[in-house]
């Protein structure tokens, strides 16, 4: 399966690398590092040179007990970002947003992905991916981030999820939205505990049924806490062995924080493979 952006194209053959530049004040892992623009161009800077695919920014966090940002506050921490980075590196853009307005915008300063954790389901979202035919990211989550955590439950959470981006899916297919241009994540952490997480990765090979790539996003995430007792910055070790077991069970993008040591991981397993 092949996932294409404006001038590039990516298979599970060769994952891609998405890097994750939150311009928050408190998103879990690096709330408050990259919000403010020269600090983030910085950063951008230092994750292009470790070999990001695809840059993903996000001025909204949607970490378990996260409040709501108003739109405009969104846009004025996102907007001037993305357009800093369009003019001074030749990366792929994706933006991190839920909102219509949010998107039309980033998409008019140069993103090339809309990664949308609610799946494309706000109002004139779907109308906007087909109007300007840029790529989506359509996620599972269950709930919303301020409660998604309290007591989720699944009769069988694999079944469930795919059941859930089969139905974005044909809202998209509707909207005459090309399927080349679609990416597909079953929301690790959102509204999933540990079991189901370590359930969806196990069965990750079965979404290739819905005939979309899968992006994957494992970097840094609680789940890790849970197995290893580690904090948060302690969890490089885990967050690579996640993309590994991710890409070996069929992901074609994988979402980090830290980007060297992730292609260092691919590099060894597309050597072992492929003998590279």
């Amino acid at each position: 399966m092949i996932f294409e952006l404006r001038d590039k194209a990516y298979s599970c053959g060769r994952p891609a690398v998405m890097a994750v530049l939150n311009v928050t004040p408190d998103s879990f892992s690096d709330g408050g590092r990259y919000q403010h623009l020269d600090a983030a161009l910085r950063h951008a800077e230092q994750l292009i040179i470790q070999g990001t695919d695809i840059l993903d920014v996000g001025g909204e966090s949607t970490r378990p007990g996260s409040r709501q940002v108003g739109i405009q506050e969104e846009l004025d921490r996102v907007i001037p970002v993305l357009e800093a980075l369009y003019l001074r590196f030749s990366v792929s853009l994706s933006i991190d947003t839920s909102r219509t307005e949010v998107m039309r915008e980033a998409v008019s300063q140069g993103a090339e992905l809309i990664n949308d954790v609610n799946a494309l389901q706000a109002a004139g979202a779907v109308e906007l991916v087909a109007k300007t035919g840029v790529a989506v990211c359509l996620m599972h989550k269950k709930g919303q981030p301020d409660t998604m955590q309290l007591a989720p439950a699944y009769r069988n959470v694999t079944v469930e999820v795919k059941d859930f981006l089969r139905c974005r899916l044909e809202a998209t297919r509707t909207a005459g939205i090309d399927k080349r241009k679609i990416l597909l994540d079953p929301g690790f952490g959102f509204g999933k505990t540990l079991d189901h997480n370590l359930q969806l990765l196990r069965e990750l090979a079965s979404f290739d049924e819905l005939g979309c790539p899968i992006l994957v996003g494992l970097s840094r995430k609680s789940m890790l806490g849970a197995i290893t007792g580690r904090a948060v910055e302690d969890r490089l070790v885990g967050s690579a062995a996640l993309a590994l077991l991710a890409v070996q069970n069929g992901a074609a993008v994988v979402r980090v924080h830290d980007v060297a040591a992730t292609q260092d991981v691919l590099a060894i397993w597309r050597a072992v493979r492929d003998g590279e």
